[in-house]
């Protein structure tokens, strides 16, 4: 007790002399813009007052002596620019107002008593105090773009982005601390809908009255009701020394946690964003434009038709620069023709939605629809849209098309120019093309001249010191078979096997590091077929979720290859042992990173993969649980202009796809049958096919549907962990993969987008069948 008392002495006394240390403004103080224009926090840090604007004046919170980059907190941020004749005043009521030379009056703040000072802290915090030096109003409860250190984001609060850096109005892009306890991005205007958003914390349903947080070392966290983290957005430890730390969502939609070091004026430092993708935000391009990434920046063009309404202001979009007629029941297709902008999606606001077989159909539909003005087709539906179209981005790996109607007389309509650029001529665009050309022809040669040496000095310094690990940096390292004899102790260890052969356990650079070598163990001439393959595929990727090809033997009949070891076995080690439990949110993670390494196969490789064999047991798992694919021996590479293939079934039964059963041509779609299998096991902890269980609960897709049809998935998980919402939402997508028409399912990408909650995901259709893959 005695303790307590002299705590609440001590803090009592600390309050005190930080007041009385504090740059007290007293009531009937002023400010002009020209001249004594802002009140200083005690140390001169923060100043609250007037700051340029435009040919004006605002009032707000900035980093004392360099406003213009720096602006942290303002005042009625839609109003006009203040001419330099207005006057802030903490008048001798209590009220803190603007006044204008013609005596109108313009509240600053609107505490629910009258202030009796004020004072602008060091925290960059400006504060009215009563009279009994209680704070009755403060700016760090009404943020506007910026958070501060020490400063929250309390549940269903918002920070707005501005116009620009110069123009400190709400902006096109809001940030929201949601009471459901997940930080998400969205545009303005928007409903808090999944549909909408396009950056999610993924903390939903986490936690009650969560706080986005930001501490003195930039340790940017959300934290909820019971003092716990919820999820770190940066790490911390950075200086504190005449460091000072704000997170801000800027004109771009994009949020950044900067760093300004005071010793160095001007020094501003970009520690983390929410996204490296500057085409992520939603309404980046305005109406009618979309959004393409050229290199590292944002680009913005306008649809064939249109142009920009305002050049040097990309979210004012794109209007027509055609007259159209209104609708009528003239047929369209003489006075309109069709633009195609392909590769490029939208949100889907249409009036009609049709099942046609081919674009070409697609054309001709919305052509002949007078009010058709656009229409976007995908996966043989094709939906009739108005105008205005917006949230637009191309997306390269996207077959969605939209087609545009446009006046057919307009000879320059179906030129795609970049928003603000001009036009160049065919002239000026050859030359510059041939000096491009052959600058980019001679710094070629230079750089594989280059590379060629290194590469050979590489080679001899690994031949003649027998590193292994620098050879693993310059290509994959090739062994000799007596080198994986004795790296294996005699293929001593065995690991598994698998329908090509045995990986057994090995270790290099002096028994450092483990590592696991397979043996092919089939025919000749199906053994290195299969060894050729996952040459191939693997040789050439990289990524976090497939397993690492280090090296390989190709020793007259051996035919070996050197994977880095998983040391936790497969997923199917881990999911399918009762003594092996994971958690909710681990299996929706591993769901996740399963989902990002096919999709790296099927979008983002130079070559097309489908690997064929996706399922539990070549899944594999590190030290950190992180899953990784492996097994590409069946792998089937599709050349840049192809979308589906021919071959004999290949897989594994239980995982296979309805169409290697049918002879019918093979996509990626395949894989994305065999994802939703393993999905289902990965929920509900259980083998696709298993006898064990009632005769109605053996087959698991079959009885998921059913559970799902009666409102019953509880009957399919157990653990008190499980997200409820969640598991609705991840096992409407798995029955959306499992569907046995290849066209209704959805692509890798749509499936990591649903399940991380960025896209709604609809009611799945009744699956047709179930035989085929028993």
């Amino acid at each position: 007790m005695a303790r307590l008392l002299f705590f609440i002495f001590l803090s009592a006394v600390i309050t005190t002399e930080a007041q009385q240390g504090e740059s007290v403004v007293n009531l009937g103080s002023f400010l002009t813009p020209t001249t004594n224009s802002s009140w200083l926090s005690r140390s001169g840090l923060y100043a609250f007052g007037f700051y340029q604007q435009a040919n004006g004046y605002a009032i707000g919170v900035f980093l004392a002596g360099i406003p213009e980059k720096t602006v942290v907190w303002t005042a009625n941020r839609d109003k006009a620019p203040a001419l330099a004749s207005v006057t802030l005043n903490f008048t001798s009521d209590g009220r803190l107002i603007m006044q204008s030379a013609q005596a109108e009056e313009t509240a600053i703040a609107s505490p629910p008593e009258r202030a009796a000072s004020a004072s602008m802290l060091d925290s960059g915090n400006f504060v009215l105090y009563n009279s009994d030096k209680k704070i009755i109003w403060q700016s760090f409860e009404s943020p506007t773009n910026t958070l501060l250190q020490g400063q929250r984001l309390t549940a269903g609060k918002e920070l707005f982005s501005s116009v620009s850096e110069s123009d400190q109005s709400i902006g096109i892009f809001r940030l929201k601390m949601q009471t459901d306890g997940n930080l998400v991005q969205y545009p303005v205007q928007t409903t808090d809908t999944a549909e909408y958003s396009y950056w999610s914390s993924f903390t939903d349903g986490k936690g009650s009255n969560v706080s986005l947080c930001l501490d003195d070392d930039g340790h940017l966290y959300l934290l909820n009701s019971t003092g716990t983290i919820l999820k770190n957005l940066t790490q911390g430890g950075y200086p504190t020394k005449d460091v000072v730390y704000f997170m801000r969502i800027d004109a771009d939609g994009i949020f950044r946690l900067y760093s300004h070091n005071l010793d160095k004026n001007g020094n501003f430092s970009v520690i983390s964003r929410s996204t490296d993708d500057k085409c992520a935000p939603k309404g980046l391009c305005g109406l009618n434009g979309f959004c393409i990434m050229n290199d590292q920046d944002a680009n913005c063009l306008c649809l064939p038709g249109f142009a920009s309404v305002n050049p040097g202001n990309w979210t004012s979009g794109c209007v027509r620069n055609f007259t159209a007629e209104s609708c009528n029941s003239k047929d369209e297709s003489t006075k309109y023709i069709m633009q195609a902008v392909p590769s490029t999606v939208w949100e889907d606001n249409s009036f009609s939605s049709l099942t046609l077989l081919t674009k070409e159909d697609c054309e001709a539909a919305c052509l002949k629809d007078c009010n058709c003005e656009a229409a976007t087709y995908r996966d043989r539906v094709c939906q009739k849209q108005r105008l205005p179209l917006r949230f637009g981005r191309r997306e390269l790996s996207d077959v969605n098309i939209a087609f545009i109607k446009v006046a057919g007389s307009t000879s320059t309509i179906n030129k795609i120019e970049p928003l603000g650029r001009e036009r160049y001529s065919r002239k000026d665009i050859m030359i510059l093309g041939i000096s491009l050309g052959a600058f980019g022809l001679i710094m070629s040669v230079i750089s594989a001249i280059a590379i060629y040496k290194n590469r050979v000095r590489a080679y001899r310094r690994l031949s003649n010191s027998g590193n292994v690990d620098l050879s693993m940096d310059v290509s994959l390292r090739s062994f000799t078979y007596s080198d994986l004899e004795k790296m294996t102790n005699g293929f001593k260890e065995e690991l598994g096997r698998g329908s090509f052969g045995t990986v057994y356990k090995g270790t290099i650079w002096n028994g450092q590091k483990i590592v696991a070598v397979k043996r092919l163990e089939k025919l000749l001439t199906e053994g290195e077929r299969e060894f050729q393959m996952e040459m191939k595929v693997i040789g050439r990727t990289h990524h976090k979720n497939l397993v690492r090809l280090l090296g390989y033997c190709h020793d007259g009949e051996n035919r070996l290859l050197v994977y880095e070891y998983m040391s936790n076995g497969s997923l199917a080690d881990i999911l399918f042992k009762p003594e092996e439990k994971l958690c909710w949110d681990e299996r929706i993670e591993i769901a996740r990173n399963i989902a990002k390494g096919i999709l790296y196969l099927h979008e983002e490789c130079e070559s097309q993969i489908i690997h064929c064999d996706i399922k539990p047991q070549n899944i594999l798992m590190d030290e950190y649980r992180c899953p990784k694919i492996s097994d590409f021996g069946l792998a089937k590479l599709l050349k840049p202009d192809q979308t589906n293939t021919f071959t004999g079934i290949r897989g594994t039964k239980g995982y296979v796809a309805p169409e290697w059963h049918r002879n019918q041509p093979v996509t990626v779609k395949a894989d994305v049958y065999s994802f939703g299998i393993v999905l289902l096991e990965l929920i509900c902890c259980r083998k696709s096919v298993d006898w064990s269980f009632p005769e109605e609960e053996a087959i698991l897709e079959e009885w998921a549907y059913s559970c799902f049809e009666a409102r019953e998935l509880d009957k399919l998980v157990s653990g008190k962990d499980v997200d409820k919402r969640q598991l609705e939402r991840i096992f409407k997508v798995g029955l959306w993969c499992i569907l046995d028409e290849p066209s209704l399912r959805p692509s890798m990408k749509k499936v990591l987008l649903m399940l991380e909650g960025t896209v709604d995901v609809p009611i799945p259709p009744s699956p047709t069948s179930f035989l085929s893959t028993v």
